[in-house]
């Protein structure tokens, strides 16, 4: 059997991921974020792309949870194997290949974001599908499929946004030619237009959110002095009247009722004053600012994802999590019928007992991360610094915008399985295309 090696690494892989359907159904509910995207009512997000939203409406008509967490295990069960066949074309044996997409199949807090009503599943995918097909072949139609779904993974995370400018400057810096960069910049375009012009329509202004001066004021939260970054009265509301040592997270500073965030009446006023804010914040104390990403990005060195003891929502729930009164209606609308998850055993405390040593110690990932970036560099690997470098600004950015979190480490993964791949590939890559017309000419 030619790919041996793929079978006997997807088995388990699909077993894991049949004990999360038959655990915890019909899926798991995170916080406010999974209710939102499960509303009726279709409005451009106010503090999340509205992307996921609507790949769930095209759904609702099955009125099933657990169609949608089945068609995410196996939109990632696919990309494993999309990027094995990429891998095997570029000369690795079935071995290595099947090895280096493991991460991807057994990884438990990716098994659980599959599982999950939320959009990181379909980003995961969208993301590391548009940076296998640029690197497999470049051609204008390559390119404009790989355009068309950084664009949704922008609608979908904006965290994706980056991503299209690091890829058209890829096939600009590599001189692929006009015609596949103008492909992938009008295809990119296009969701992102249509998602912004909506957006006009119903709210009155043209882009993605209204939070993103939300996010980046919950960054300051971690550092902000009013006393010396001496804001003006219309932003000193937002000034935070507990000591630096004393302060939560960033992100309690969005929701808690202690925020002075939620004193500032509406919406696109408050994401206004929230930036602005946050900008003479990073400009008063640049040290300090930089301070609290670095502190954020250390706990990349942490090698156990959670503590034993510690609480966190990403841990597989041990009995049936009660929906809130706010919001069952909501998802009991969706499933037409009760939605909370259940607990199922003995599946769920067979997948529990794997959750707590089934996955890639971080300082692992970020050795492989860093060392396939340098590897690629001194074997003149380009292709592999694309998949690189978009896992780098995934994986960082964060900490810059709103603060780490260990969900938004997790897309990274294909991305490091394929670039770590390419840059052991045997052989060099096809020449850009712009090279092989001068050779036809020639």
């Amino acid at each position: 059997m030619a790919h041996r090696a793929l079978v006997i690494a997807m088995l388990p892989a699909i077993g894991l991921r049949v004990l999360a359907v038959l655990g915890f159904p019909p899926a798991i509910l995170f916080y406010g974020d999974s209710f939102a995207f499960l509303k009726e009512e279709l409005t451009p997000g106010t503090a999340r792309p509205s992307g996921y939203s609507l790949l769930l409406a095209l759904l609702r008509p099955a009125h099933s949870l657990t169609l949608v967490t089945v068609l995410q295990h196996l939109l990632v069960l696919g990309l494993a194997v999309a990027l094995y066949a990429l891998l095997r074309r570029r000369g690795l044996p079935g071995w290595g290949a099947a090895l280096l997409v493991t991460p991807l199949l057994y990884d438990e807090f990716m098994i659980l974001l599959e599982h999950m009503i939320m959009a990181d599943a379909v980003f995961v995918v969208l993301v590391a599908a548009a940076m296998a097909l640029i690197v497999w072949r470049v051609t204008p139609a390559t390119a404009a499929v790989g355009g068309v779904l950084l664009g949704l993974a922008g609608i979908t995370r904006t965290v994706g946004l980056p991503l299209l400018i690091l890829t058209a400057a890829y096939l600009l810096i590599r001189r692929y030619g006009w015609r596949p960069l103008v492909a992938l910049l009008v295809a990119g375009a296009i969701p992102l237009g249509a998602y912004a012009t909506w957006m006009k329509v119903e709210k009155g202004k043209f882009g993605l959110t209204e939070a993103d001066g939300n996010f980046l004021w919950s960054r300051t939260m971690s550092f902000a002095d009013c006393a010396v970054i001496k804001p003006p009265e219309r932003l000193a509301v937002l000034c935070p009247d507990m000591p630096v040592e004393q302060r939560p997270y960033p992100p309690h500073w969005l929701w808690e009722s202690f925020s002075p965030l939620l004193k500032v009446p509406g919406t696109a006023n408050r994401n206004q004053l929230a930036g602005e804010f946050a900008r003479q914040a990073i400009l008063a104390q640049p040290g300090a600012y930089l301070g609290a990403v670095v502190t954020d990005l250390g706990q990349l060195l942490r090698w156990e994802r959670t503590g034993v003891d510690e609480k966190t929502p990403y841990k597989l729930p041990a009995a049936e999590r009660p929906i809130s009164e706010s919001v069952r209606g909501v998802a009991e609308a969706y499933e037409a019928g009760p939605a909370a998850t259940r607990v199922v055993e003995p599946y769920a405390g067979w997948l529990r007992a794997y959750q707590r040593f089934g996955y890639v110690p971080f300082p692992l990932l970020t050795l492989a991360l860093v060392g396939t970036l340098a590897a690629a560099l001194v074997r003149r690997r380009w292709d592999a610094l694309l998949p690189g470098l978009a896992a780098l600004a995934l994986v960082a950015s964060p900490p810059f915008l709103a603060a780490f979190d260990v969900r938004y480490v997790i897309p990274a993964i294909p991305l490091i399985c394929l670039a770590a791949g390419l840059t052991l590939a045997k052989g060099d890559r096809a020449a850009p295309a712009a090279e092989r017309e001068a050779v036809k000419v020639a």
